[in-house]
């Protein structure tokens, strides 16, 4: 298939910074219905209660860590302190930090639902985010300039996979459901089509890229996974699972490592370089419900998966078909809905997701709010959430830069940017 060419333009739309003054939702934005929420303690046991009274939200901040982190770096440096108690203080020290996180900038480009976010590699304060109409964004915080839209077909079209080439970092590579998986440039032309389907009855649902092994790995909506070189050599293509791959992850550390997640209610792990039949995975994590995404954490040590209905679970290395520590928490699938996605801090074992409250959870209330919630990855105390009244929606997806000061959320047609309110003040 030859590469075309598609157009870019530059959508009216405003970006608000620091807003205050409360707007109404888009009359096209299909958003279930959902009461207000309210949220009780954290329990503490392997498998944890997630809701909380907001009420007691108070009781969720942190304590100020105890002296200074300077101090505890010149102490590391001395070797009088370990690495681990100074990655907690470190931790520690952020999670009091997110007491003074707002949003600060926030935008709505799309005529469709926002469906992927992703940051760039090198570059903190820009980010790309794809539309289930086929658009793209590339916003640039930094920049009073509007950021650069690139128009996507319209229905049929919507992203699915969005990442930055490690090779090549004014490029990215999208799955869609257009039924293509393609590398393109800022300005929307596509350089390369890496894998391609001529009928509408099957697309592309994930997508992932190692700059190390320069490979690509896409899966589709029938269970199928392809593996291809960055030259575009299919070496691969097999069906790996029953039903739709609805998320694809090579290991940051061991990326012949790969996690596929499917709505066949499994999360299997496989080894790039012993490869040869759907039967040859390393280990198949059976869920109790279809299965969102399957993140593996920054060091590669730990698999954090989110279910369609109410449970994430985190996966440990070496122990990968052990019993995982659950946390249950609201996030059902809706179908006009982005999927709920769980997912990492960069720098910290912290866990971020959007809650999208459910009277059938067994902690409901009456006055339950579609906060963030951040989780311990270790413990799986819930350790703060994140709230704006006059962004009240639910947020699907939620992406913190690679410097993690900067969280990115999609909250259907919005984009919301959080940061510190002394920082947001500076950018």
């Amino acid at each position: 298939m030859a590469p075309k060419k598609r157009p870019e333009t530059r959508k009216p739309f405003e970006v608000v910074l620091c807003p205050k003054s409360k707007k109404s939702r888009s009359a096209r934005e299909p958003e279930p219905e959902a009461k207000k929420l309210c949220v009780k303690g954290p329990g503490c046991s392997r498998r944890l209660d997630s809701g909380c009274l907001w009420e007691k939200l108070t009781s969720l901040q942190v304590s100020p860590p105890c002296g200074s982190i300077v101090r505890a770096l010149h102490q590391h440096k001395l070797g009088r302190t370990d690495w681990p108690s100074l990655q907690k203080g470190l931790q520690q020290s952020f999670l009091h930090s997110l007491a003074s996180y707002q949003i600060f900038q926030k935008a709505a480009p799309f005529d469709r639902r926002a469906t992927s976010l992703t940051w760039h590699p090198t570059h903190p304060s820009t980010l790309a985010v794809g539309s289930k109409g086929g658009d793209i964004m590339l916003w640039n915080l930094g920049l009073k300039d509007k950021p650069t839209f690139i128009k996507g077909i319209g229905a049929g079209g919507s992203i699915t996979g969005l990442k930055f080439n490690p090779l090549n970092t004014n490029q990215f590579f999208t799955s869609s459901m257009e039924g293509t998986t393609r590398l393109q440039d800022f300005k929307g032309n596509t350089l390369q089509v890496y894998a391609s389907y001529d009928t509408c009855n099957f697309w592309f649902c994930s997508l992932d890229v190692s700059g190390k092994s320069r490979v690509v790995v896409t899966g589709d909506n029938v269970g199928n996974v392809f593996l291809l070189n960055m030259d575009g050599k299919e070496l691969w293509n097999l069906r790996m699972h029953k039903k739709k791959v609805t998320h694809a992850a090579l290991n940051p550390c061991c990326d012949w490592f790969l996690a596929t997640a499917s709505v066949d209610q499994t999360v299997k792990i496989w080894d790039l370089r012993q490869v040869k039949g759907k039967s040859s995975f390393l280990y198949s994590l059976p869920h109790s419900h279809p299965v969102n995404a399957a993140h593996f954490s920054p060091d590669g040590a730990q698999l954090l998966t989110t279910d369609q209905k109410s449970e994430i679970r985190v996966y440990s290395a070496s122990q990968w078909d052990s019993p995982p520590s659950l946390i249950p928490h609201p996030h059902r699938h809706f179908q006009h809905l982005t999927p709920i996605k769980a997912s990492w801090h960069p720098r910290y074992n912290l866990i971020v997701v959007g809650r999208y409250p459910d009277p059938n959870f067994k902690s409901c209330s009456p006055r339950e709010l579609r906060t963030i919630d951040v989780f311990d990855g270790s413990s799986g105390k819930l350790m703060h959430q994140l709230y704006d009244e006059e962004s009240s929606g639910i947020i699907s997806l939620n992406e913190f830069n690679p410097m993690g000061d900067t969280l990115a959320s999609v909250m259907g047609y919005h984009i919301l940017i959080w940061s510190q309110k002394q920082a947001a003040m500076c950018k």
